[in-house]
């Protein structure tokens, strides 16, 4: 690598990082500022506060039990998505007569609202594994619109070339295709994070057993404030530092396949 491309590369990393950076501390510092002025009541304390009490023994003690439930939950869901998502993405690609079918089917049960799903959910498949299953539900329709597009984006130039070559179509999905396809796959993996912790905490909200879903609920019903914007900024730090790090993979892949 030269030392210009060097330059050029790791100065726009270093760019994005710094606006990042200066983005998320905007937003920390216009919560505290609004949470002080009493702007928003006492359904908004200032971040410090809610850091404080977060921090207290009983609280960290209480988070320890309900975060791996609910990361538990959403790494399964995770995972049950992006085989649905991706396998069914690849049929519609070696199958392509099945493709619109399987874009109106998987558009179809995006259409429909997880929280509408979500009693049906809990009476299929039982309070504790619901949070796994509509995790699974969000993240699905991400990874199938991120390896259907990716699949079918690549230059058609390039299977021309694999064809007056004599490739089958096997060859040209290994060395064309799929390789192709990853950006696309990557970029659906950091996207499909916030939707399948949200899928997961919802699915909580119906009777799990333990999870931050359940304790946003509990605070929420019983007016503890301080408790629930402790649950909600654990939340928020568990999906901002998976799309961070997700974020990475995706541009390696980037930078790899691209």
């Amino acid at each position: 690598m030269s030392e210009a491309s060097f330059e050029k590369r790791f100065g726009l990393l270093n760019s994005d990082a710094a606006l990042g950076v200066l983005g998320v501390a905007l937003f920390l510092t216009a919560w505290e500022l609004i949470g002080r002025s009493g702007v928003a009541g006492l359904t908004l304390p200032p971040l410090s506060q809610v850091v404080t009490y977060a921090l207290e023994a009983p609280r960290i003690t209480l988070f320890s039990r309900a975060v791996p439930a609910t990361v538990k939950a959403m790494a399964g869901g995770y995972l049950i998505g992006a085989l649905a998502g991706i396998g069914l993405a690849f049929i519609g690609y070696a199958v392509q007569r099945l493709r619109a079918g399987a874009d109106m089917g998987a558009t179809l049960l995006h259409s429909i609202p997880a929280i509408a799903l979500a009693p049906i959910f809990v009476l299929g498949f039982g309070r504790e594994t619901a949070p796994t299953a509509l995790a699974a539900f969000n993240a699905f329709f991400v990874f199938y619109v991120a390896a259907s597009s990716g699949l079918s984006g690549n230059a058609p130039i390039f299977r021309d070339v694999m064809k007056v070559y004599g490739a089958s179509p096997m060859r040209r999905f290994w060395h064309v295709d799929f390789p192709a396809a990853l950006p696309a796959i990557a970029t659906g993996m950091k996207l499909a994070v916030p939707g399948s912790l949200i899928g997961a905490i919802l699915g909580e909200w119906f009777g799990a057993p333990r999870g931050l879903g359940l304790l946003i609920v509990t605070a929420m019903q019983n007016f503890q404030i301080l408790l629930l914007w402790s649950a909600v900024l654990l939340t928020g730090m568990i999906s901002f530092g998976l799309f961070c790090l997700l974020s990475l993979l995706e541009r390696h892949v980037f930078e790899r396949f691209r």
